[in-house]
């Protein structure tokens, strides 16, 4: 039933190269074609491809954009919105992913009260969390006027780890969009909606993954 270049393959886990004629039952075989999604996350979408507790997840709002499956890099919390990468392009998803790749993402915190200067100085010189030690890249009043609203670019995949930071010197977010995640924003994508990466943005993001 099955043949690569002509020869009756029997043999379990015979190699192939993405070159060879590989049919089955007379039908030749094709590579998958790799996609590259972004999703502007709305909250109240987990991140994850099922839910057992039956809660909305993020496939539901790309879940007509090709045949391919593709799946969602990394995780938003279910209540954190903003820039969202799908793809099956498992290899590229295992370094955007992987503790050790240190691209920046960016995000715009929305607190309950205002972030003193006092408390900016101690985020900015990094805190000790109950999981270590962390400190941003940058942080910034989003403008002189709204101390409520922060500016973070913070490159640790730890978990909730902004949120958490925040929460370690008693102040509560409100809410928490990722602005800017490997090179990619959401600009011009309305919150539960996505759009396919460019081949530029296609490029960019395997240089930045393979460097």
């Amino acid at each position: 039933m099955v043949s690569v270049n002509g020869k009756t393959v029997t043999e379990l886990g015979t190699k192939v190269n993405p070159g060879d004629d590989v049919r089955y039952n007379g039908e030749r075989m094709r590579n998958e074609r790799k996609v590259y999604l972004l999703l502007n996350k709305p909250k109240d979408y987990v991140t994850t491809t099922e839910d057992p507790k039956e809660r909305k997840t993020v496939m539901l709002l790309i879940k007509n954009a090709c045949p391919e499956r593709i799946y969602p890099v990394g995780r938003l919390d279910r209540q954190t919105t903003g820039v969202l990468l799908f793809t099956n392009d498992g290899e590229m998803a295992k370094k955007l992913t992987h503790p050790g790749y240190n691209k920046k993402k960016i995000y715009h915190v929305f607190l309950e009260k205002s972030f003193t200067a006092g408390d900016f100085k101690k985020m900015a010189d990094g805190l000790t969390l109950e999981d270590g030690f962390i400190q941003p890249d940058a942080i910034s009043y989003v403008s002189t006027e709204h101390k409520r609203e922060v500016g973070l670019e913070i490159h640790s995949g730890k978990n909730r780890v902004v949120r958490r930071m925040f929460e370690s010197l008693g102040y509560r977010v409100l809410k928490l969009d990722r602005v800017y995640f490997a090179g990619l924003t959401k600009k011009n994508v309305q919150r539960g909606k996505w759009r396919f990466l460019s081949e530029k943005e296609i490029n960019m993001l395997k240089m930045n993954a393979y460097e």
